[in-house]
């Protein structure tokens, strides 16, 4: 295990809304956020990209000069951040998400890597929304990986349960992917909970000697998960797209609270934060 860990920061996610919730959306706002998980240790930074229109940033956006003025600004508030998108979307069609990666060339990208029943109920027995299919066929991924080859992108494999995990590794064994990358998503209602006893089984079944790292989906239960990710040799994320909690369970006021909060616990277990510099030499 490396003493040293990779802070991701999670800055908005997909549809909280602005009016009630502290996320940013326009590229000064994503900025300014990024500039404050960044200076509490924060080493990349996951994107979302939302409609720039007054009223409408509740929304996702997939327009390419969106996704370049983000990445852009954020850039240029954060230097030598790595910059890592979202490209998930519900149906087979990603051109959107594409045509972002090839506008604004992240380092990373999130590959979502197995098709999902996306699933919430209600405690009054109705769902939270109609039920959908989140369709990631292997043909969709391989479209996604030949754009990444063609911008020296690297793709983070997000999980959602422990099938998805073992596909990953068979990507590996047919020669889709080099090297892997895990991103074990935790906590949503149809996927794997944020357990920690489910990670030492989860390490099981993933490739030696691969990156991992946990996406914890919760309140103020999910940070002693975090801690056990660290201790387990994981790379951390946080972030408003993932929680609006601190440790204490009072609300965070932006990414910077809950950066600082994650760096406290990385270096509780006797690992320390690494730089920007550090963390391209792990990732990249």
């Amino acid at each position: 295990m490396s003493d040293k860990v990779v802070i991701t920061c999670a800055l908005t996610g997909v549809l909280t809304n602005p009016e009630q919730h502290p996320v940013p959306v326009t590229a000064e706002q994503m900025a300014a956020s990024a500039k404050e998980a960044f200076d509490a240790g924060a080493a990349v930074m996951h994107i979302h990209f939302r409609r720039q229109e007054p009223g409408q940033g509740h929304l996702p956006s997939w327009q390419p000069e969106v996704a370049a003025a983000i990445s852009d600004a954020i850039r240029g508030a954060c230097p030598g951040v790595i910059i890592n998108f979202s490209t998930g979307t519900i149906g087979r069609d990603q051109q959107g998400p594409l045509d972002c990666i090839r506008a604004g060339r992240p380092e990373i990208a999130a590959c979502n890597a197995g098709s999902l029943n996306y699933l919430k109920a209600r405690s009054n027995g109705s769902w939270a929304w109609p039920p959908m299919l989140f369709e990631n066929p292997v043909e969709k991924i391989e479209e996604l990986l030949q754009v990444l080859r063609e911008t020296d992108c690297r793709p983070e494999f997000e999980c959602f349960d422990l099938g998805i995990v073992r596909s990953v590794g068979m990507y590996q064994e047919v020669g889709m992917i080099d090297r892997v990358n895990y991103n074990l998503v935790m906590g949503v209602a149809s996927g794997m909970p944020a357990d920690a006893d489910l990670l030492p089984i989860l390490l099981r079944y993933m490739k030696p000697q691969s990156l991992w790292q946990s996406t914890l989906i919760g309140r103020g239960d999910i940070w002693p998960l975090h801690r056990r990710t660290a201790e387990l040799g994981g790379q951390l994320r946080t972030g408003l797209e993932d929680t609006f909690y601190l440790p204490d369970g009072n609300r965070a006021r932006g990414n910077g609270d809950l950066v600082q909060a994650l760096a406290g616990i990385a270096e509780a277990t006797g690992r320390s934060v690494a730089s920007p510099e550090e963390a391209r030499a792990i990732f990249l």
